[in-house]
């Protein structure tokens, strides 16, 4: 039997960053992930500016800028006659990081993999599957898991297990945590298109016409593209056909006409199938849920990363020294779910009143945003551009920001990258 004091389950964002932190702290740590590697396209890939004020807070700001990353300063609406209008101006945030950056997720989790490997009680096991959890009456005293290299079986014990592992966590379900389900009218086809530097688009860009959607986020020399469709149509839409499919997207964009030949394939489009939902409670005694196994966020401003690194801080702040005195209580658990419940539900309500208002109208053919009929609020922010700076703030910062604690600040770093 093995053991550590704290036991993360995902080397996504939040469990990477919560187990940073914690071994800054002086917490013994280990971080589970069940890949070799972070290599997995169409993740999350948005570093938001209260992350990259983390970084700069915990000395990574350097190294950080060293990884190539794309910065985005605007959002905004395609218009049909080929028009942009502002939606958000990040420019106008407050701080030193006036954008959001977009770095391919496994740079970032491979960044954050360095940083931990100069902590000496951190570790990080890849290739390690956790497969149930152990529990000793009613409270949960560790994991089993599988090596999926050899295939070899065994138990690590903790003081507290972490389930940052998604929105489709094991551990949460086996712990029957109760939890509330907001349903989407829309799932999300992701794929890539080349980008020209003649392209108009320098931030992210959506265009939203009756039964369709199309966002587009400039990554270098390629467009990251998510495209809307209505929940539970994906087999319907592929069997349609590759052609179809070019068809809907030069129809939404007429000037992407000259490169969707490189669609090749209806399969080349990767879906998600978009969960929002929210636990009523993020722990049992043993056990803490962050990150998307607390609350699966809609992909609507892309601040699910954000979201999960902000509960990894939080936790992070408030049990520390809990597990350094082995004090950890439910109540100790709880105020993590007390500190993040206002930012989680005041995103997922804003989140689900765009899907219920105006998404499910644009996926069901009712909706679109024209020229000559702007949403009110697009139009007061056309009028009044300081009104942008409401949305970026809330995407690219969002309410209740997190700061590295004390004890996890470090003077600027040199990082060796592995």
């Amino acid at each position: 039997m093995e053991r550590t004091t704290c036991l993360v389950v995902g080397g996504g964002p939040a469990g990477m960053v919560l187990g940073l932190l914690l071994a800054r702290g002086g917490v013994e740590v280990t971080v589970l992930e069940k890949h070799g590697d972070f290599l997995r396209d169409f993740r999350g890939d948005t570093v938001h500016a209260s992350t990259l004020t983390l970084l700069d807070e915990l000395g990574l700001g350097p190294a950080f800028a060293q990884v190539p990353h794309q910065l985005v300063d605007k959002i905004e609406s395609l218009m049909e006659d080929g028009s942009r209008i502002p939606i958000a101006d990040l420019s106008r945030l407050p701080g030193a990081h006036k954008h959001i950056a977009m770095v391919p997720q496994w740079d970032f989790l491979d960044l954050l993999a360095d940083a931990g490997k100069l902590e000496p009680s951190f570790s990080l096991r890849m290739n390690t599957e956790v497969t149930a959890i152990t529990k000793s009456g009613n409270r949960v005293t560790g994991v089993r898991y599988r090596d999926r290299v050899d295939g070899t079986e065994g138990e690590i014990a903790a003081d507290l297990v972490v389930a940052a592992d998604g929105r489709s966590s094991i551990l949460r379900d086996a712990v029957n945590l109760p939890v509330y389900r907001f349903g989407a009218p829309m799932d999300v086809w992701w794929f890539r298109l080349p980008r020209k530097e003649s392209d108009q688009v320098r931030g992210g860009a959506g265009r939203f016409s009756a039964g369709s959607a199309l966002v587009l986020i400039p990554r270098g020399d390629y467009f990251q593209c998510a495209f809307l469709i209505r929940k539970g149509t994906d087999q319907q839409l592929r069997a349609e056909g590759v052609e179809k499919f070019r068809e809907r997207v030069t129809t939404l964009v007429p000037w992407l006409a000259d490169r969707v030949d490189h669609i090749r394939s209806v399969d080349d489009a990767k879906l998600l199938d978009v969960k929002l939902d929210r636990l009523k409670k993020w722990h049992v005694d043993g056990l803490l849920c962050i990150g998307d196994a607390a609350h699966a966020m809609s992909p609507i401003g892309g601040v699910g990363i954000n979201l999960a690194v902000q509960d990894a801080v939080a936790a992070a702040r408030l049990l520390a020294k809990p597990l350094r005195e082995g004090t950890v209580s439910g109540a100790r658990l709880a105020k993590v779910r007390r500190r993040r419940w206002f930012p989680t539900v005041l995103i997922q309500t804003m989140q689900r009143v765009i899907q219920g208002r105006f998404l499910s109208r644009v996926v069901d053919g009712d909706a679109t945003i024209s020229s000559d009929e702007l949403p009110v609020p697009l139009k007061l922010a056309q009028r009044f551009p300081r009104l942008q700076a409401i949305p970026a703030y809330v995407v690219a910062i969002g309410p209740r920001p997190e700061h590295a604690p004390d004890f996890a600040r470090r003077a600027p770093q040199t990082i060796v990258r592995s």
